[in-house]
């Protein structure tokens, strides 16, 4: 009995059940009286948890930083504390599971891209060296044109370098209106959600364990040795 919601209610019972005057259920329970009577002043925010479920039902692997990010974007700046507060009251934690982290993919049907730059599809390939090191390759590939537009090749691919050659690329060939991708750690990083949020581009992730989804960069994977 630790919230003072807890405590309030043990000494509603207390009351209710013994007779007992509150000051003498106070004294009980060793509970201080302006504990029990305070009454929160925080605003309303209705509107925030709403959106902050929505969210999290649609992202379903994300943190609440990652829906912080989310939030900031659609103008919803909210203080980090008071967002994990929330984002527990609402039971939204990620369940932990075995296995490599994973982000559910938007629900939302894809579009058929009818011209150029109207939607990109990313992928990794990884191949070895005759030492044994281990490299990958980052494929961009215009799903209208089916042209690649990037290969990235180097031995180690963090999220903010994924960022990077997105932004060379953007500055070459211009901005998709959507990318394609899966649920790689790279993928769903904070570095690609501000990346996302400063651009405007639209990230679809696909559904985990359905590579169908972004196909023509799969079909391009076969290729490229």
């Amino acid at each position: 009995m630790v919230r003072p919601a807890a405590q309030r209610r043990t000494i509603a019972h207390l009351r209710a059940t013994f007779g007992v005057s509150e000051r003498r259920a106070y004294s009980v329970l060793k509970v201080h009286r302006r504990t029990i009577r305070y009454r929160s002043r925080r605003a309303d925010d209705g509107a925030l948890r709403q959106r902050l479920r929505e969210l999290a039902s649609e992202r379903r692997r994300f943190g609440y930083r990652r829906l912080g990010c989310l939030l900031t974007r659609e103008g919803m700046a909210v203080n980090h504390n008071k967002l994990l507060r929330i984002y527990r009251e609402e039971g939204l934690a990620v369940r932990r599971r075995r296995g490599r982290k994973r982000a559910l993919g938007t629900r939302a049907p894809m579009s058929v891209p009818q011209a150029p730059n109207q939607r990109w599809s990313l992928d990794f390939v990884s191949d070895a060296f005759s030492d044994g090191r281990r490299f990958r390759i980052l494929a961009v590939v215009d799903d209208f044109s089916r042209e690649c537009l990037a290969l990235v090749a180097v031995t180690s691919l963090s999220g903010k370098r994924v960022a990077r050659e997105l932004d060379a690329v953007f500055a070459t060939r211009g901005k998709p209106l959507m990318i394609v991708s899966d649920n790689g750690s790279e993928f769903i990083s904070r570095a690609i959600l501000a990346c996302t949020r400063a651009t405007g581009v639209e990230w679809h992730y696909i559904q985990p364990g359905k590579p169908t989804q972004k196909a023509f960069v799969e079909s391009f994977n076969c290729r490229v040795w």
